[in-house]
This record gives C-alpha cells, structure tokens and sequence, in this order.
C-alpha cells in the first residue's frame, strides 16, 4: 500500500508518519520501481505501537525504547514493566500538578468579582 492508504487505515496523518521516518521510528519502506514506497502490514503494526503509546502519553524517546527493545528481541516483561512503571508515576506526578492549578485557579477565580473594576485578583496573585 502507499502512504496514503497506511495513512486511512491507521488514521494517521501523511506528515506525521513521514516525521517518524524522517527521526527513524519507522523503517524505511521498499520502493517500486517508479520510487513510490510500499508499505505492508508490518508498518500498520508499528505504526499503530508508536500511535497507542503516544495516546497514552508516552515520549518519542520512551517510544523508541520501547521499539528497541521490540526490534532487537531482547525485550522481558519486567523491563517493559518497569518503563511503564516510570512512565505511570509521571502521569501521576502531571496529574497532582494539575489538581494543585486547578485548585489555585479555582481559589483565585472565586475571589474575583468580575466587576468592571480596575482591581482583579487574578492579576494580582499572577504577579505576586
């Protein structure tokens, strides 16, 4: 298949994978005679990896450990484990930074009248 078609049936877009094949996430495709590439099953299986995980937030570099560890064979369930472990406590590190914003935001907000007044309490606590 082409670009376009690995592009539908993944429903990516035709930049981002040229992106993952421009940063080597994506193994260069075999070629027609004309120069037109020809991807096969194993670019829609790769290409849907790289696309779950960043869905569920891991980096390009975490991606391509992980695509490392798949290419070369070497990958063990307790490895993979352990990266997804890593990965986890981020997420929940991110998440208490965000509840920690909302909060501030929420405090703040409920302090500012939205009166068409020169005094606002969100600008003064943004530059306190």
């Amino acid at each position: 298949m082409h670009r376009a078609a690995l592009a539908r049936r993944t429903g990516c877009n035709l930049e981002t994978i040229r992106y993952y094949e421009k940063i080597g996430m994506m193994p260069e495709p075999p070629r027609t005679e004309a120069g037109y590439r020809v991807y096969d099953g194993g670019h829609v299986e790769r290409l849907r990896f790289i696309l779950r995980a960043r869905e569920l937030g891991f980096s390009l570099s975490e991606i391509r450990g992980l695509l490392a560890l798949v290419d070369h064979g070497t990958q063990t369930c307790a490895e993979v484990k352990e990266r997804t472990e890593r990965h986890l406590a981020d997420v929940r590190e991110k998440i208490a930074d965000l509840r920690r914003i909302e909060r501030i935001l929420a405090e703040t907000a409920a302090k500012c009248s939205g009166d068409e007044v020169p005094d606002c309490p969100v600008l003064e606590a943004l530059t306190s």
